[in-house]
């Protein structure tokens, strides 16, 4: 048999909290192939489970008629939009699994109930995806997400940490999420305390992380702190095999804390805002922690309206330094390690 997964929408994060899906359909059907937009095929087309991977790059019709030609049994759509969900439909695959409560439901033959429309903030977001695996029947009892990492992509990262002169063991520093890209202004000060507080505690070199957006952000930080940047000179992979050989990993609440998280790093995620949800967003690992919002936001101050991210700046650099601890205690004192 075989199944179709769309997860075309959202961050890298989305797409990343969405692969115990595909694990848990790969448990009934032999073939998954996974339709995402093109700026995520490099976290889907490492997954193990999946047949192939699609990039959602065609007009509709055209793509109808491939999904279509393939002979699904069954679609799971885990980021609903009325083309998601037209996609499968004029395609006429015959269990077609989606959310509720839209007003392209009607095309889904399945209906999923998403738990934080209820008003829940604490279930995890990968379970709350795996209602729409387990409407199928299908589950996994181990919902952390998969990232893995090729040769080459370790190879880059002990090139890059070589050519940079990065003694190791290093910390790794992401201090960025999507939204700063497009802000003209993204708040320094308290990142720049937070990556000389990691230097001066921990005795370790810094790395900084950073897309090609952000890095005139990880330069400044990195410039200051004595630290090194490497912001746009990794692809995702890369990074993730950067974060494999880091002593740890300090993130903004972002999809490479997420990347971070899976591949097994000792990863702290920092939820500046009172408007983020930890519980639901939280970086799924072995060793993981959360810092959580104590910044008096006012009401309304979201991630896509805050006007000056003051939590950002005046971020409250005891209490990650203080996670981190706790988890590199509990890394010291695990077996094997």
């Amino acid at each position: 048999m075989k199944a179709l997964v769309i997860c075309a929408g959202g961050g890298i994060g989305d797409v990343l909290l969405a692969t115990p899906v595909m694990r848990a359909l790969h448990a009934r059907y032999e073939d998954v192939v996974a339709l995402t937009a093109p700026a995520h095929r490099e976290v889907l087309s490492r997954q193990t489970m999946l047949a192939d991977v699609w990039v959602d790059d065609r007009n509709f019709a055209a793509q109808a008629r491939r999904i279509g030609a393939a002979h699904f049994d069954a679609v799971v759509v885990t980021w609903a939009t009325l083309r998601a969900a037209a996609l499968p439909f004029a395609a006429r695959l015959p269990i077609r699994v989606g959310q509720s409560r839209r007003l392209y439901s009607r095309l889904f033959t399945h209906r999923v109930l998403i738990r934080s429309e209820l008003g829940d903030r604490t279930t995890h977001w990968t379970q709350i995806l795996l209602d729409f695996a387990r409407a199928l029947d299908c589950d996994v009892a181990d919902a952390t997400p998969s990232f893995p990492i090729d040769d080459a992509e370790h190879a880059e990262a002990e090139r890059l940490l070589r050519e940079h002169d990065v003694a190791e063991p290093f910390l790794l520093l992401h201090p960025t999420r999507a939204i700063a890209s497009i802000r003209a202004r993204w708040p320094t000060a308290g990142l720049v305390a937070l990556a000389r507080s990691l230097r001066a505690t921990t005795g370790a070199a810094l790395v900084v992380s950073g897309t090609a957006a952000d890095a005139e952000i990880a330069a400044e930080i990195a410039r200051q702190s004595g630290g090194i940047s490497l912001a746009a000179k990794t692809s995702l992979g890369t990074f993730g095999a950067l974060a494999a050989r880091a002593r740890a990993v300090v993130a903004m609440d972002s999809g490479p804390m997420h990347v971070a998280a899976a591949v097994g790093a000792p990863t702290v995620g920092i939820y500046a805002l009172q408007s983020d949800v930890p519980d639901r967003w939280a970086p799924l690992g072995r060793r993981t922690a959360t810092v959580r919002a104590n910044y008096p936001c006012p009401p309304g101050h979201r991630k896509e309206t805050c006007p000056d991210f003051a939590c950002v700046a005046t971020l409250d650099v005891p209490r990650v330094l203080s996670a981190l601890s706790g988890l590199l205690a509990a890394q010291a004192e695990a077996p094997g390690t």
